[in-house]
């Protein structure tokens, strides 16, 4: 079985180390083609008004000046000499769920595969709400047992599959609940209004740390309640 592991966070992303080492526990043939810096948010984009471009970093590991749809495409149209026959995503930093898939690269890297007609898997590892810092721990834990699961199954044309492990110990993993994607009932988009050294103002989208009230067979309300969300 032949893998292609891309992300969002960039080539150097812990989480990616995480995939590869998931990846390679299924396959000898594991590629990975990254972008070469973070695009966390870029959502479904291409890049189509500048040049891309590739550098080979290390046998069957690259990187691209350019999109985690980009990545994609490149492996598949210019540097791997077939086509995968399973592309993972991640492991995100960071959950996407509900209102997230909207705009997550990790996500979208999948859906690309998925359009293709290959088999793709998008993983996520939590993070803010039961308080286990940025550990992969989970993913890392659970991750193997996970894919070879979805792999008995037969996804269906136009069908990608989104995992997000829950950030608690291991361990103290409820399970796994098959999920629908979820909604947030509060708003979790913020401008962060600051002044440069030069009096100007400037501004950071980030994110509410604020709880709401997830329905039960969500994706949010799974991995609240420390189970893994497929």
């Amino acid at each position: 079985m032949r893998i292609l592991v891309t992300n969002d966070d960039g080539i150097h992303a812990p989480g990616l180390e995480t995939l590869e080492r998931i990846a390679r526990t299924l396959s000898g043939d594991v590629w990975v083609v990254a972008p070469d810096e973070e695009r966390s948010g870029a959502g479904h984009s291409l890049t189509l008004s500048n040049p891309l471009r590739y550098q080979k970093l290390a046998d069957r590991r690259f990187e691209v000046t350019g999109t985690p749809t980009d990545c994609v495409i490149m492996a598949v149209r210019k540097i791997m000499p077939a086509m995968p026959d399973l592309i993972l995503s991640g492991v995100n930093r960071g959950q996407n769920i509900a209102d997230d898939v909207t705009y997550s690269g990790t996500i979208a890297a999948a859906m690309e595969g998925t359009s293709l007609g290959i088999k793709s898997i998008a993983m996520s590892q939590v993070t803010g709400i039961h308080g286990n810092g940025e550990s992969f721990a989970v993913a890392e834990a659970h991750g193997v047992s996970v894919v070879k699961k979805l792999l008995d199954f037969s996804f269906g044309p136009g069908t990608l599959i989104n995992v997000n492990f829950p950030d608690c110990r291991p361990g103290d993993v409820a399970g796994i609940d098959v999920t629908m994607q979820g909604k947030r009932d509060q708003n979790f988009l913020t401008v962060d209004e600051r002044i440069d050294a030069r009096g100007r103002n400037y501004f950071w989208l980030g994110f509410a740390r604020e709880r709401g009230t997830p329905p039960t067979g969500t994706d949010i309300g799974a991995v609240f309640n420390r189970k893994i969300s497929v």
